[in-house]
């Protein structure tokens, strides 16, 4: 398979040579090393050869290239010296700068958010998911069209650097962006009305619903196959999951709960993915647990969770929905700095340190979880024949049995039970 730049089709096969480049603009809240790693792993995950990595100071960002003449010819020289086809940016590139990027260093550029985009064409497994990362494609490249040139030329086509259909022009672009877009506004629409309709049934079950979040790659699948030993995709790959698994799953004094693994989030997430895949993360919007899985291993990890808190702002999440850190893969962590993290998270409330991968940690999680979706349970007296044995049965099951006394042909509970609960005992054999 060839990994040559077409420049006349704007195309690369995978495996093509790249250089990343972070031109770090003084974030002190991330570290510059890691950063570079995650960018590196956003590429490999999508089968790119990185061959160098390169950390810019950038004290002014320049209009025309973002980074200095001075900085574009180091990064030329290593485009020429590794023999590279595509260079991608750790930050948004204006259209005027991309193309100015393109020409100084003669080969493809592409910022973060084409990058992300690319990763979530490739993965997205449903129909949904496809639509809803043409949707995401198809906005970024609308507005590339609008801004970049004003004259009938002809330019880049297709959603995304990896294919597409070659090259139109800008107008007839516009107009086939515009129609598609609006095509697929409303299959998603329909899709979210679905999504609407099996959640409210949800709903009148009642079960609760359960929602793992979390940045990409804190270990969230690897967590979901652990409480529901299921088999979702789960590796040590950015994006690993990006359709919606739901399981149903026993917690202690709950017959059954709703599980949901979830799309890992990501800084700086491409505001049209979100927007994109709102009808995906209305299971976040509207669960009654939030599980925030952390990679608390990582030199990242407080900017990680901040970055989750961000999009769980920005896609509508109550603040007051009551939620868990799971603070994931301590397994990696050893002697004191494993220690304080350990003290740290039993020291402060609805945080549970655990290892996804070897079990540790995840009976108190659960325990802790079932806890706080059972705290609004009252306790009751119910009073069943003897021989009841289905009615027995049911109150174990969806309660807590705290006392069960035997008098004559009488079996007397004292149980706690979420009201909803007790309402439907007392109407299973109206």
């Amino acid at each position: 398979m060839s990994t040559g730049f077409d420049r006349d089709r704007g195309e690369f096969a995978r495996g093509a040579r790249t250089v990343i480049v972070l031109p770090d603009q003084g974030d002190a809240a991330r570290d510059a090393e890691a950063r570079l790693e995650e960018t590196a792993g956003l590429a490999m995950a999508i089968g790119l050869d990185v061959v160098e990595r390169v950390a810019l100071r950038v004290r002014a960002p320049k209009p025309a290239t973002l980074i200095g003449s001075g900085q574009v010819e180091q990064i030329a020289q290593q485009v020429r010296m590794e023999e590279a086809q595509l260079v991608v940016f750790d930050a948004s590139l204006t259209p005027v700068q991309q193309r100015n990027l393109e020409t100084a260093l003669e080969a493809k550029v592409i910022d973060r958010t084409g990058l992300i985009l690319e990763i979530f064409g490739e993965r997205a497994a449903t129909a949904e998911g496809r639509l809803q990362v043409e949707l995401a494609h198809l906005d970024y490249q609308a507005g590339r069209l609008v801004r970049s040139w004003t004259h009938l030329e002809r330019q880049r086509g297709g959603f995304g650097f990896l294919g597409g259909p070659g090259e139109t022009q800008i107008e007839a672009d516009r107009r086939m962006i515009r129609d598609r877009m609006a095509r697929l506004r409303r299959e998603l629409d329909q899709v979210s009305r679905t999504r609407g309709l099996h959640r409210e049934r949800r709903q009148r079950a009642p079960w609760p619903v359960i929602a793992l979040v979390g940045y990409t790659n804190a270990g969230k699948s690897t967590l979901f196959n652990r409480l529901t030993g299921a088999h979702v995709m789960a590796k040590d790959l950015l994006f690993a999951t990006l359709d919606p698994t739901l399981r149903q799953i026993s917690l202690p004094g709950i017959d059954k709960a709703i599980l949901s693994d979830t799309v890992g989030f990501v800084s700086d997430l491409p505001t049209q993915l979100v927007a994109a895949f709102k009808a995906t993360l209305e299971e976040v919007v509207s669960a009654d647990l939030l599980i925030h899985v952390r990679d608390i291993a990582h030199p990242d990890t407080e900017a990680q969770r901040a970055d989750v808190e961000a999009v769980l702002t920005e896609i509508g999440v109550d603040p007051e929905t009551p939620r868990f850190e799971a603070w994931n893969k301590i397994d990696l962590i050893e002697g004191d700095a494993r220690q304080d993290v350990l003290v740290d998270a039993e020291r402060r409330p609805n945080i549970v340190a655990v290892s996804a991968m070897t079990g540790e940690g995840i009976d108190d999680l659960i325990e802790q979880v079932a806890a706080a979706l059972t705290s609004g349970h009252r306790r009751y007296r119910v009073t069943l024949d003897a021989g009841d044995g289905a009615g027995a049965a049911w109150l174990h099951a969806h309660g807590e049995v705290l006392d069960q006394v035997i008098e004559g042909d009488q079996a007397v509970y004292d149980v706690r039970l979420a009201e909803s609960d007790y309402e439907r005992f007392t109407r299973r054999d109206a």
